[in-house]
């Protein structure tokens, strides 16, 4: 399988983050892409295509800031990583703020996504490694393609980061496909936490559909988005479907919940896939709490591929670094 991956981004490297009321070492480490790389034989390096798809999904105010808030963080005579620790929980109007500490609230919704000098880098060419997966299929030149993205891109809004998210990959691959006519398009979001970003950006699009199966958001982050009695609102109304599992679901539970998304996602009448693929459902994942297992991946990877739609795999959560390359791997040779 085609897979784009680009050295920028090695670039974002926070030390730290607040988790649990505690300082951890970033959980979202560099060390996730050297695991997945020593899986894969052959990589493609991403051309810049420049800002004209991300911007067809973000907004440019938010993107103005995540390009300057870290040197904005250091003018302001802070040292290591720019870190929220304001957040408005209503009237989030927009208001022209002048201070860094303000638009990171603004702008962030958790104290768990540093920004690092290296953050915009490694997100813009996450991205590129989703446009370019797209244009690849676009061009006839493969039936799916790999994006090994990282920084991860589902919770990211179309003007907020959080989750380890800055750009949302996926939400770019999805529009880009639908404005190059291969849609109708579907994102099928398989990590552990629900793709909150993913679903607010197309939420009320009856153009994209987006089905997320995930942990369920009473017990685990983002709490806030993933409850299954969303589904869409205005044009966009019944193209959401949310499959919410419990802690401690293994492949027997996991798999129906499959086949209901790929059922919804058919009768959608998609034609082109985008798969935010996390390998934090794994029964070892440190900061997760699902049981699947490395061959259960497969498995996953094979009732995919029986939808027999052409479309894009963008990586996006697994913390067992150990692990994470073979999942991966075993994922991808499910889809074929």
């Amino acid at each position: 399988m085609l897979t784009i991956y680009s050295d920028h981004q090695m670039n974002h490297a926070p030390l730290r983050e607040l988790n649990n009321g505690a300082w951890m070492d970033y959980a979202e480490c560099p060390e996730r892409l050297v695991s997945v790389l020593s899986s894969i034989d052959t990589l493609t390096a991403p051309q810049d295509h420049g800002t004209a798809a991300i911007e067809a999904v973000h907004d440019k105010a938010y993107l103005t800031f995540l390009r300057n808030a870290h040197d904005e963080w250091r003018e302001a005579g802070r040292e290591g990583d720019a870190i929220g620790y304001a957040f408005p929980i209503r009237a989030r109007r927009r208001l022209d703020h002048t201070r860094i500490d303000a638009k990171l609230g603004a702008f962030g919704f958790d104290a768990a996504s540093p920004i690092a000098a290296g953050t915009w880098d490694a997100a813009y060419w996450s991205a590129q490694c989703a446009i370019n997966a797209v244009k690849a299929i676009h061009a006839g030149d493969t039936h799916r393609a790999f994006a090994l993205c990282r920084p991860p891109g589902h919770h990211a809004g179309a003007d907020y980061y959080g989750g380890y998210c800055y750009l949302n990959n996926a939400a770019i691959a999805a529009r880009q496909a639908h404005s190059l006519g291969l849609g109708p398009v579907a994102v099928l979001d398989v990590d552990y936490h629900h793709g909150n970003g993913t679903q607010d950006i197309f939420y009320n699009d009856p153009e994209v559909m987006f089905a997320s199966i995930h942990a369920d958001p009473k017990s685990d982050y983002p709490y806030f988005w993933g409850h299954a009695d969303e589904c869409g609102a205005l044009d966009g109304l019944g193209t959401t479907v949310n499959l919410p599992l419990p802690r401690g679901t293994q492949w027997d539970q996991y798999q129906p919940a499959l086949a209901q998304a790929l059922d919804a996602i058919t009768r959608f009448g998609a034609k082109f896939l985008v798969i935010s693929y996390g390998a934090d459902t794994f029964a070892m994942d440190p900061i997760s709490h699902f049981a699947l297992t490395t061959d259960d991946m497969q498995a996953m990877g094979i009732q995919v591929a029986q939808a027999g739609l052409p479309g894009v795999i963008v990586m996006e959560g697994g913390y067992r670094i150990d692990a994470l390359g073979s999942n991966v791997a075993a994922f991808l040779s499910g889809l074929g």
